[in-house]
């Protein structure tokens, strides 16, 4: 059966997977390409160059290079280090805001990838008892049973079924990497708050 037949046999629960489908892989290219290019320098890297600019008193220089990066993490320290002249109450509240806004950057349109994962499989399980109510009311029409009778019926909910655990499968694997990454994000950006913390109090001194 070709692709064409499938979508017809499989009825209009099929285009509601097919524009799921075509959502999640989207949000999925998407995310993967955002992650990658917010992810370009290796944390330790940084905070070891931030840490030589301080030993050298050019906050300035690390401030600007810090702003340069655009990663979660240098977002993070570029709020610590711009307000490295405020106590450090005001400091840590700057960060910490900078870590909230991040991580929902970092979390935007990933919800819909989980969403479409968790229910594209009932989508396909609505279309199978489509198909099953169909199929009893092809034989209650005909007056009696039969394979022919109740083929297309049967058809039906097969490949709903299967295109819902298609839909589906991909979509949780995804969002589970999703989830994994940002989390990844959020610990690299608490330990540049800390560690950025931590050099502001050592200049300061």
């Amino acid at each position: 059966m070709d692709a064409l037949k499938l979508i017809t046999t499989g009825g209009f629960t099929i285009y509601v997977l097919i524009l799921c489908s075509v959502l999640s892989i989207a949000i999925i290219l998407e995310r993967y390409f955002y992650y990658a290019s917010r992810s370009r320098i290796r944390r330790a890297a940084f905070m070891s160059h931030i840490k030589k600019e301080l030993e050298k008193n050019d906050l300035e220089g690390a401030v600007k290079f810090s702003k340069e990066k655009n990663t979660p993490f240098s977002n993070v320290v570029h709020a610590g280090l711009s307000f490295a002249r405020h106590t450090e109450k005001e400091i840590s509240n700057n960060m910490e805001r900078t870590i909230v806004v991040e991580t929902n950057l970092l979390e935007k349109r990933t919800t819909i990838v989980g969403t479409i994962g968790s229910t594209a499989v009932y989508i396909g399980l609505f279309g199978t008892v489509l198909g099953i109510m169909r199929a009893f009311n092809d034989i209650g029409t005909a007056g009696a049973g039969g394979i022919n009778v109740v083929m297309n019926g049967i058809s039906e909910s097969l490949v709903c079924t299967a295109a819902g655990l298609c839909v589906a499968i991909p979509a949780v694997m995804a969002y589970n990497y999703f989830i994994k990454r940002i989390d990844n994000f959020i610990t690299d950006m608490e330990l540049c708050a800390s560690e950025t913390m931590d050099l502001v109090k050592a200049k300061a001194k």
